[in-house]
């Protein structure tokens, strides 16, 4: 018999609406506002989730009065759930709107660098591959493959991303920029030391950004650990030009800004790191066609870009692949 026509067990498999409203009650923490959410009673909500904790023998909530609590067990299942439901709607939406028909690339992009750099340039990928779907989500933290359905990320850092194959696109230079109001108050600035006297603004990623600065410079590091915190460049950006600090900014993304005298840099110390931009892909996808298709085509506009502006590039050296495991 052939293996894959060879008759197998039903699957262990509660019922998509067991599953939807349990991911509704998990969101909100209540089946009130579970029940509001999808058109139906709370004793339906309640009803179901019973039945789902029969059906895996695990109770899911802790129930009191006037709190609904998820265990251990059921954050765990809430999360795996959370995922399994995002995944189908995102097949059946992109059945509905292309017929199955086209292929379909889902990229997880740097919000700034996404914003600032790739998305102005991604006309000419949709121009090459018109029929390609793209799915873009931004992101922060590492995030694991296996557990997404990411096909391509842009990733700051080193090549250290397990089971991912990993190109390297361009280094970073980084420059402290401020609003020019800055300059002319209390402790205008003659020398790279004097950054140290501003207040200085702080990217949650990055969080030793400045102590190695000041490091590089000699500057006293009294203030290098603090000042606001921001999540993304693209909101340090828009503090240092109303005037709450100097930001220490890769200079490809504030180029419009020092052009047009928006910011301007405020010490001339540049900080290089080690540090990269990487497109890394699992390698279970990496004969994908679209995944090559956006690999080839990011791989000759970076080419080509850091041949002509050699300010991406902390070394100038030549992009790189590696495979970790």
């Amino acid at each position: 018999m052939d293996p894959l026509n060879r008759p197998r067990a039903r699957r262990l498999l509660p019922s998509l609406t067991a599953l939807q409203f349990f991911d509704a009650a998990a969101r909100h923490l209540s089946f009130t506002r579970a029940a509001a959410e999808l058109c139906v009673t709370q004793s339906a909500i309640s009803r179901q989730i019973r039945q789902l904790e029969d059906f895996i023998g695990q109770q899911l909530f802790h129930r009191s009065a006037n709190r609904l609590i998820l265990t251990s067990t059921g954050a765990e299942y809430a999360a795996a759930v959370r995922l399994v439901l995002e995944r189908a709607e995102a097949a059946t939406l992109q059945l509905m709107a292309h017929g199955g028909e086209g292929a379909q690339l889902t990229l997880a992009l740097l919000p700034t660098f996404g914003s600032r750099w790739l998305v102005p340039r991604m006309g000419e990928f949709v121009a090459l591959h018109p029929s390609l779907q793209l799915n873009i989500k931004t992101y922060i933290e590492p995030f694991a493959f296996a557990t997404s359905d990411v096909d391509v990320a842009i990733h700051f850092g080193s090549d250290a991303w397990m089971g991912a194959v990993c190109h390297r696109l361009m280094g970073e230079v980084a420059v402290p920029v401020c609003a020019p109001s800055l300059l002319g108050g209390r402790h205008p600035l003659r020398d790279p030391q004097a950054v140290a006297n501003l207040p200085l603004l702080q990217h949650t990623t990055r969080p030793l950004a400045w102590l190695e600065w000041c490091t590089q410079v000699g500057s006293p590091a009294t203030n290098a650990l603090r000042g606001a915190r921001f999540d993304h460049f693209y909101m340090m950006i828009q503090a240092a030009i109303a005037g709450l600090g100097v930001a220490l900014l890769p200079r490809f993304l504030v180029r419009d800004e020092l052009a047009n005298g928006r910011l301007v840099v405020a010490a001339g110390h540049e900080l290089k790191t080690s540090s990269a931009y990487w497109l890394v892909y699992p390698e279970s996808k990496a004969q994908l066609p679209a995944v090559g298709q956006f690999r080839d085509w990011l791989l000759d506009v970076v080419s080509v870009e850091n041949a002509s502006n050699g300010d991406y590039l902390a070394d100038h050296s030549a992009a790189t692949t590696v495979t970790t495991h």
